[in-house]
């Protein structure tokens, strides 16, 4: 799956694990319910441990915890599923430095908003990506939505 970091086409250098492949090493991403059930194993682990969320998980579980997790994967599980740019604005206006990650059905009319709302990185499935996806974080000028970046929108000016 392509990863795209400062919009640019990135490796990958973390792994999704589930509770077929608990013992795999290098840097994981848990799903958060897998991360509870498993805690001790995972804060044992050798490499780094991101976790994986969405809109159904307990946010305030995560920020109380976000100096732990180098990296935060927010699942987007339907286009018509907006929660996840809700999630990421929480981790920012929280303070979190590290990545957040947008995962799932992440379509490329949304990759602007993404980064405004705080997601400084997005995996697209190999299915839907092309080169020219790169070009849909300049194509909007004008904002009808606030995000954490403070842009005003068109309509407030």
């Amino acid at each position: 799956m392509p990863l795209l970091i400062n919009r640019e086409v990135v490796e990958d250098s973390w792994t999704l694990i589930d509770e077929e492949n608990l013992q795999q090493t290098g840097d994981i991403i848990v799903p958060l319910a897998l991360y509870n059930e498993h805690k001790a194993q995972f804060e044992a682990h050798s490499g780094q441990v991101g976790i994986k969320i969405n809109g159904d998980d307990n946010l305030d579980e995560v920020l109380e915890n976000l100096d732990k997790f180098p990296l935060v994967a927010v699942d987007f599980p339907a286009f018509r599923d907006g929660r996840g740019f809700s999630i990421a604005r929480h981790l920012v206006r929280a303070g979190y430095k590290g990545e957040i990650r947008a995962t799932g059905d992440v379509g490329r009319d949304r990759f602007a908003y993404m980064e405004r709302c705080g997601f400084t990185a997005i995996q697209i499935s190999d299915e839907e990506f092309t080169p020219d996806m790169l070009n849909a974080f300049t194509e909007m000028s004008n904002y009808y939505q606030s995000a954490a970046d403070n842009i005003r929108a068109v309509y407030k000016q």
